[in-house]
């Protein structure tokens, strides 16, 4: 078949069927930002077909015809989180330069999110709680999320080593378990004990790890 008659067989959408397809995903995309905000208070195994959509005023076969299951479902929340995630923290620390400036900034964004979700949850933490003893496409869906960005954080991390903003003999992979110890000890004191001063305590704890492993 030559270029010509790819040409032929190629033909627009129709404009019924691309507002069809545009308005598809329009509901979809609410179905799931209604989904992300109930999961963040009850968790990924409080979503329910029916919930939704009693929240969104559709009926329970208009929610199933976007998903078609609620596995599918909860991983598509998993994803959305996880893509907001990343242009929350991890973007906007890739535009500072390498080193101490954009393990700083990654940080910083990660601490204005958790105090966001302070009054609502991570569906990250919560997640491993709910899904750390089974096995799934769900609980793959999270390993894969955190896996990313845990990657990301030890980047981070060996950047500021080459750099000589850390030491260089320092182990990267435990520099990256503290600084993750901190934002899940700040959940924990802020969120369930609800600690005040928590967020501070977090910050200083994250300055003096910086200061522990500064080349001597």
């Amino acid at each position: 078949m030559n270029i010509h008659s790819l040409k032929s067989v190629s033909k627009p959408v129709p404009e019924p069927a691309r507002r069809a397809l545009l308005k598809g995903q329009q509901t979809k995309a609410a179905i799931v930002e209604a989904a992300l905000g109930l999961a963040s208070q009850i968790g990924l195994e409080g979503l329910s077909i029916g919930a939704l959509a009693e929240i969104t005023g559709m009926s329970k076969s208009g929610v199933f015809a976007h998903f078609g299951s609620r596995e599918e479902l909860q991983i598509s929340v998993v994803r959305e989180y996880h893509m907001r995630f990343e242009r929350e923290i991890f973007y906007p620390a890739l535009e500072m330069p390498r080193g101490m400036p954009r393990l700083q900034t990654l940080f910083d964004r990660w601490m204005v999110r958790t105090s966001a979700e302070i009054d609502s949850g991570c569906i990250y933490i919560s997640g491993a709680v709910e899904f750390d003893d089974r096995s799934g496409p769900v609980r793959d869906a999270l390993v894969a999320s955190v896996t990313s960005w845990q990657d990301a954080l030890r980047r981070a991390v060996k950047l500021a080593q080459q750099e000589r903003h850390l030491q260089t003999e320092a182990d990267p992979e435990q520099i990256a378990f503290e600084i993750h110890g901190l934002i899940l000890a700040l959940h924990y004191e802020a969120r369930f004990l609800r600690r005040a001063g928590a967020l501070e305590r977090a910050r200083q704890g994250f300055a003096r790890l910086v200061e522990r492993y500064r080349p001597l």
